[in-house]
């Protein structure tokens, strides 16, 4: 196991490897924004309002920061968990409650992208991403009916955990991997060459999955191949996690955010208070990290910039 040195950084901030240091900022420190929630979730930045939005997924709703401001942006929100923008701008939701993705539009008005495999209702869609083709993946573990208190407790209809791809212009949903225990928190490398999954199974499973995945995107941009295993994740889970222009990636975990290279080495960690379980970058320069943690909001400046893909 790798053992941080000490670097004359705040001591939010444990170093690994030097190159952390030039991730983070010796005069900078972690900002609790808020508190209040019961399990905050699904962070997302719109920079043309200087604005975040997040879940508070057992509180069903979903808030809204901006600047010393926060406030109810929408209520109740389907124990909405994940969220992101698709290429218009609009905000893209998972609904645990309801078992399905939606789509904000610009009036307010919701539009269901997809709530059935075939026959069959979704679990509780998670976390989610938009490819440059328009194209919508997402996560589908149980967690959302697991119990009522992020959804409803009810039973698998087609009796597993994909990951899909949903093609917004034909409706079609396919699955394009079905070997995950709990698939949680998605993301694309720069290029879109390569898809990041994370596998929360230990979250119900003594010695269960608590990695990160890495899958190579098939050459038509609709599938993936065989994956394999990025980086362990301990304590607790890669939840949710964003990539910088760099390619590191800044993940969730039971301590705080962990930051790890291209390669899967870990480069240093912020430590948080709460068990973190997701992370964006905001902020007009993309260089201030949010972080949703348990019943809080945090921020802190970082050294990295996040990743805008084409």
């Amino acid at each position: 196991m790798q053992t941080p040195f000490t670097s004359g950084r705040r001591n939010e901030f444990e170093v690994y490897d030097e190159r952390f240091l030039y991730l983070t900022l010796p005069n900078c420190w972690v900002e609790c924004l808020y508190e209040g929630c019961l399990w905050a979730e699904g962070p997302v930045y719109f920079a043309d309002g200087d604005y975040l939005l997040w879940s508070d997924i057992p509180n069903n709703r979903i808030l809204r920061w901006a600047g010393d401001h926060v406030s109810v942006f929408r209520a109740p929100s389907n124990n909405t968990n994940g969220n992101t923008r698709d290429r218009q701008g609009r905000l893209i939701s998972c609904e645990h409650g309801s078992r399905r993705v939606t789509r904000t539009e610009p009036d307010g008005s919701i539009t269901v992208l997809v709530d059935r495999y075939g026959e069959h209702r979704l679990n509780s869609p998670n976390d989610v991403v938009v490819k440059s083709d328009n194209s919508i993946w997402f996560t589908d573990p149980p967690y959302g009916r697991l119990s009522d208190y992020e959804g409803h407790a009810e039973t698998s209809e087609y009796g597993a955990a994909y990951v899909f791809r949903f093609d917004p212009g034909t409706s079609e949903l396919t699955v394009v991997a079905d070997d995950f225990n709990k698939p949680n928190g998605i993301a694309f490398s720069e290029d879109e060459s390569l898809l990041y999954v994370a596998d929360t199974g230990a979250s119900h499973k003594v010695g269960g999955e608590h990695h990160i995945r890495v899958l190579p995107v098939s050459a038509d941009g609709k599938g993936l191949g065989k994956g394999k295993v990025f980086a362990e994740v301990s304590p607790g889970c890669a939840d949710g996690f964003r990539l910088d222009t760099e390619g590191n990636i800044w993940t969730s975990a039971g301590d705080g955010v962990h930051c790890y290279d291209p390669n899967g080495v870990l480069l240093g960690k912020i430590k948080i208070p709460d068990a973190v379980s997701n992370v964006t970058f905001g902020g007009p320069k993309r260089n201030r990290l949010f972080i949703t943690a348990t019943t809080s909001l945090y921020g802190v400046y970082v050294g990295a910039n996040g990743l805008q893909r084409p």
